[in-house]
């Protein structure tokens, strides 16, 4: 698909009236989704994704353009100091947008193309935590599905309960007094009526500083919090959409290990569409619509793959903030004069 001659129909002529987009401002535009991936079907939706710079007014005045959404498109336009804060964190909506391929791009403005060419100063070992995460939540999400509409509900709280132990895996890293034994979650038999089993927790901490311990608290709570909604929800996903939560699990794994093991990537997976679209239509999932032991096998595979690519990565720790600050001075400088 021609990426100009989507973007000169007429339902994309909002990119060049829109006052936070017109006028000079827009960077470049990028095709995101399955189509920047390579796992669209002849249904998938276009998804384009962008940035614009900050105009006079937002650098200088009161406003604050973050990012235009048009929804009917499908499209969405980042304010230029929006998208660098997000790709300094390495987040993997917006880092795959500079990684695309070459013929996937149009350049409204020489700064669009310099962003592309110095793309290499956002990459560092946050990726780990960033593409982790989406895949953890990624997975999260296809175990609710699953777990709402075809499992029986003390199977629901095994699900349930395993989504807790995964965020808890974290829980060294971020809390620094955080020891793995102090907080162990099982299920058993339920005094509750209505329950078979259900979750329970033992605690054992002494002078544990109360801050730390709320946020351990709301991290938990926002697992089952997750669950509780999903469970009292009337309708189902539907199959293709259970299978794209699998196929974007497995993709996220992969451009993380990739970015990891060889320093970069690439948002086009055009080694990987062969097993990408076999999850997508379905070639792991099960009549009942569970999922084959083999998917769960090669997720655990790919987790311990990450891992060991983040113990002997040729990426730095972090990214490169000067290299960053000197090109968002220059740009910003370039934006003022556009007005």
């Amino acid at each position: 698909m021609d990426i100009k001659e989507v973007l000169s129909r007429p339902e994309y002529q909002f990119i060049q009236t829109n006052p936070h987009l017109g006028g000079g401002s827009m960077l470049f535009a990028t095709f995101g989704g399955s189509h920047a991936y390579g796992t669209n079907k002849p249904t998938s939706d276009i998804d384009v994704r962008g940035c614009a710079l900050n105009s006079k007014r937002d650098l200088l005045g009161r406003t604050n353009f973050e990012q235009v959404i048009d929804n009917d498109t499908d499209t969405t336009i980042y304010a230029f100091n929006k998208l660098i804060g997000l790709l300094e964190n390495c987040n993997p909506n917006t880092i795959e947008m500079l990684f695309g391929r070459p013929d996937s791009y149009v350049f409204y403005h020489p700064i669009g193309k310099m962003l592309i060419d110095k793309r290499d100063m956002f990459l560092s070992q946050k990726a780990v935590k960033s593409f982790g995460g989406y895949a953890n939540q990624q997975l999260r999400r296809l175990e609710c599905a699953v777990a709402r509409d075809r499992l029986s509900q003390a199977k629901k709280e095994e699900h349930t309960l395993n989504s807790m132990k995964s965020s808890m895996k974290h829980f060294e890293e971020k809390y620094t007094e955080f020891d793995k034994g102090a907080i162990v979650l099982y299920t058993a038999e339920s005094p509750r009526e209505e329950c078979d089993t259900e979750i329970f927790a033992d605690i054992r901490l002494t002078h544990y500083p109360a801050r730390e311990f709320n946020c351990i608290m709301n991290e938990l709570s926002n697992v089952l919090g997750t669950y509780e909604k999903l469970n009292h929800r009337n309708h189902k996903k539907d199959e293709e959409h259970l299978n794209k939560h699998a196929m974007h699990l497995i993709r996220l794994y992969l451009m993380c290990i990739d970015l990891l093991e060889n320093g970069t990537f690439s948002t086009y997976r055009e080694k990987d569409i062969p097993l990408l679209m076999s999850i997508r239509n379905g070639a792991y999932q099960n009549e009942d619509g569970t999922y084959k032991k083999e998917f769960f096998d090669m997720v655990s595979d790919y987790d311990r793959q990450m891992n060991y690519a983040k113990e002997h990565t040729v990426l730095p720790p972090k990214p490169d903030y000067k290299q960053i600050e000197e090109f968002v001075m220059y740009v910003n400088e370039e934006a003022l004069k556009v007005g």
